[in-house]
């Protein structure tokens, strides 16, 4: 088994243009390079990424991080083998010694974790998903059905109090090809709907490459995604909708606030019910804040049965707040983002929690994000059979489906959709 031989990491951009971190690991086999996003309206739970502060990058600068990998995590792991993922992933953690990576900061510690994951595929002669499912003990791998964010609000469009993510889901065709020709039709015959009716400025797109019209009312919104559905040649029958309203971002002191109208938790969930029963709606994430546990208990036990309630600043892929909701019935799906928690081991122990308790899992990127196409590996190799990488626009998201489309062609008759006929 190959051994660690250098570790360097650097500065780089993200799609933002803000600096974040890529690492560089080097065995017998090969060099190996990831890198990390960012999120705009990350969680109060999540890991830390630490920043440097002060003028340069307007206090975003990453030299730190990449500091503390090249000075402190970098002379810990070199010669060590990278055949166990866990046990290096457990001294980056006692390394850094604090509950949430304050101290080496998240985002020296993921990409480092996902290098030693590539090179451990890498070692074994195995595509990185095929490693990611055997290292987990996952069964067959399935692509995914994707969530496409195609009308972006809230804080990836530079708005308050809004709903955040608008997006469709392709659950009717038979592989994962289909369904992202499916999804790019749909983009382009929104696009064009959105010209017509507001020109030049209604194409303008947000950090996850979805349309910012200037709408301001959901429910217009996804008449219009209707429109573009048929308009596409489909129906709501094959293309069903996710919202991720994100509603930590608009609660302020046990109030909701959408736009002008102001809810209580009940109300928010009252709002959303209304919304489930107007339309195809079969997932929300985050419909309540991230420490609003009665309003989620609330929310999942109206609609829980019915659609997929998802845990994302709720949870942030650590396992002592999803077994939290587990016991509390506070939700029956979590989101899956590895930089919430800053190992790939962790990341893996959070995936195999939710499915122990019958629970979904959808892998998802960040609004700042890279060309990396890791997580596009782990949907596949953990299973999850849902993923959340923003509409088929711009180099960052689309390098996560032309990975999907690689995989599903390497898999060839063995590949599985996660969608329904």
């Amino acid at each position: 088994m190959a051994t660690i031989r250098s570790i360097t990491a650097r500065e780089v951009l993200d799609s933002r243009g803000n600096p974040t971190v890529e690492a560089e690991l080097q065995t017998d086999d090969g060099t190996f390079r990831s890198m990390v996003p960012s999120g705009a309206s990350a969680g109060v739970h999540e890991a830390l990424e630490l920043r440097d502060g002060g003028s340069r990058y307007m206090g975003k600068g990453v030299k730190k991080a990449v500091g503390n990998v090249n000075k402190i995590i970098a002379p810990r792991l070199i010669g060590m083998e990278i055949s166990d993922q866990r046990s290096v992933d457990k001294v980056m953690i006692e390394l850094d010694g604090t509950e949430n990576k304050s101290r080496l900061g998240a985002n020296a510690i993921l990409p480092v974790s996902m290098c030693v994951c590539r090179a451990g595929a890498a070692s074994e002669g195995l595509w990185l998903y095929e490693y990611i499912r055997a290292m987990g003990g996952f069964g067959d791998s399935v692509l995914p059905v994707p969530q496409l964010n195609i009308i972006n609000g809230g804080r990836h469009a530079g708005q308050e109090n809004d709903i955040q993510e608008h997006m469709i889901m392709p659950v009717g065709v038979k592989n994962f090809a289909e369904a992202i020709q499916m999804a790019s039709e749909t983009y382009h015959s929104l696009k064009s709907l959105l010209k017509e009716r507001f020109g030049a400025r209604g194409t303008l797109i947000g950090d996850e490459g979805g349309f910012v019209p200037p709408i301001d009312n959901v429910r217009d919104r996804l008449e219009l995604v209707i429109k573009a559905i048929e308009k596409a040649g489909y129906s709501t029958r094959e293309i069903k909708f996710a919202l991720d309203p994100a509603s930590s971002e608009f609660f302020y002191d046990g109030v909701y606030r959408i736009g002008e109208q102001e809810m209580q938790s009940g109300e928010m969930v009252d709002f959303y019910t209304d919304l489930v029963s107007s339309y195809p709606i079969i997932s929300l994430e985050d419909g309540m804040a991230e420490d609003d546990w009665d309003g989620w208990i609330e929310l999942t036990k109206k609609l829980g049965s019915k659609i997929q309630i998802v845990g994302d600043d709720l949870l942030v892929t650590n396992t002592k707040r999803i077994q939290r909701a587990i016991d509390l019935r506070a939700a029956n799906s979590v989101l899956i983002k590895p930089n919430q928690i800053g190992t790939i081991s962790e990341t893996l122990d959070a995936i195999k929690m939710a499915y122990k308790a019958g629970w979904t899992a959808v892998v998802s990127h960040r609004s700042g994000e890279t060309e990396d196409s890791f997580i596009a590996d782990l949907v596949v190799g953990a299973t999850t059979g849902q993923s959340k990488f923003g509409a088929p626009a711009r180099s960052d998201r689309n390098a996560k489906y032309n990975r999907l489309l690689r995989i599903e062609e390497h898999l060839g008759t063995r590949s599985k959709y996660g969608g329904t006929i």
